[in-house]
């Protein structure tokens, strides 16, 4: 049995409410911290032999805490990287400030692939490429991978057998949570979920591309 773990990195300092997507220089906020402490915790006494990290800072400073109290470095992999996003750079939330800008409505003219950013299907891919490694890598014990909120959404979609397009406001995918994947050999036999951090998420704010979305529809 091996178990690949998707963590989604904690809490990101953002104080203007922008869609940061693959834009450097945004951190963890200090409650962000403390998710990722918690974390760390919480898998403190797993068979972890391996963390690889998407190379955004705050999924890096995410993985910090696990790889010091697992005692393993860190393996960076631009597969667990955001998805890409056109919107990248501009304020979100709020009432969907978005959508009131007539020049950005052919962004929105297909949410199935999506048309505002990376398809779907090639995040599934990349992700599926960089667990097969890290499974191989991590046979008949367990790996982290730290990431991000829809290549980890979209990766158990796939896996379930879901259809990809979804409302990026129903993911089940908290900031700190875990969505692990249990492999018997080379098969997949059940995708499991958890908050370590719930406590410290309850009540903040969507981050992210959820937050597009936010007070609309």
């Amino acid at each position: 049995m091996t178990v690949v773990h998707l963590l989604r990195h904690g809490e990101v300092d953002n104080p203007t409410g922008v869609l940061y997507g693959r834009l450097p220089g945004y951190h963890l906020s200090g409650l962000g911290r403390r998710m990722a402490e918690t974390v760390a915790k919480a898998v403190a006494g797993r068979d972890i032999v391996a963390v690889l990290s998407s190379p955004m800072e705050r999924a890096q400073e995410t993985a910090a805490p696990s790889a010091r109290m697992l005692g393993l470095e860190i393996g960076l992999d631009d597969r667990l990287t955001e998805a890409a996003n056109v919107f990248e750079g501009l304020r979100v939330g709020g009432g969907g400030p978005l959508f009131r800008d007539p020049r950005r409505y052919r962004h929105f003219m297909n949410p199935f692939r999506p048309s505002w950013g990376e398809p779907y299907v090639e995040v599934v891919a990349r992700m599926k490429s960089v667990i097969d490694d890290a499974r191989g890598q991590a046979r008949g014990h367990e790996a982290l991978l730290v990431s991000h909120q829809l290549p980890i959404w979209v990766t158990r979609l796939a896996a379930e057998g879901r259809r990809l397009w979804h409302d990026p406001r129903r993911r089940q995918c908290e900031l700190a949570s875990l969505t692990s994947f249990t492999f018997e050999g080379d098969r997949l036999v059940s995708v499991g979920y958890s908050e370590p951090a719930g406590a410290l998420v309850r009540g903040t704010p969507p981050q992210g591309e959820a937050a597009m979305f936010e007070e609309t529809g």
